[in-house]
């Protein structure tokens, strides 16, 4: 018989870095999921992609087990990496703080085609809008 799902916790979380102090404390401990289990499994699969934020998505089940499905960065962290910059603009659509190439947009877009499964030319106009 399949475990019944009483919760599903969204988080994005710094790739590699995952502590017990908030946000993912109080978000897993109001479950009664076991946090340094769940911190030192996230850390060990993302310990690759170390300076991303890396969203996941924790089932949490009757019994206080876990699974979590870990998703592909955001596009704004992607693009803040490829073009060198810390942050993004205080007022965007007004001040503009960087450009992107061709090339630079076609590896972000490909991290989101992995994820998504969509065409390079797609994603590469999605995120231009």
């Amino acid at each position: 018989m399949a475990k019944k799902v009483i919760g599903l916790i969204k988080l994005q979380l710094p790739a590699g870095s995952a502590n017990p102090a908030p946000p993912v404390g109080p978000a897993l401990g109001q479950h009664g999921v076991n946090i340094m289990q769940f911190c030192k499994e996230y850390n060990e699969k993302t310990k690759e992609l170390s300076g991303s934020i890396v969203p996941v998505e924790i089932e949490v089940f009757s019994d206080r087990s876990f699974t979590f499905t870990l998703k592909s960065p955001p596009a704004s962290d992607l693009i803040k990496k490829a073009i060198n910059k810390k942050s993004a603009s205080a007022t965007p659509g007004v001040e503009m703080i960087g450009e992107i190439t061709r090339s630079q947009l076609e590896a972000v877009s490909y991290t989101h085609l992995r994820a998504h499964e969509t065409v390079l030319d797609l994603v590469c106009r999605l995120l231009l809008e």
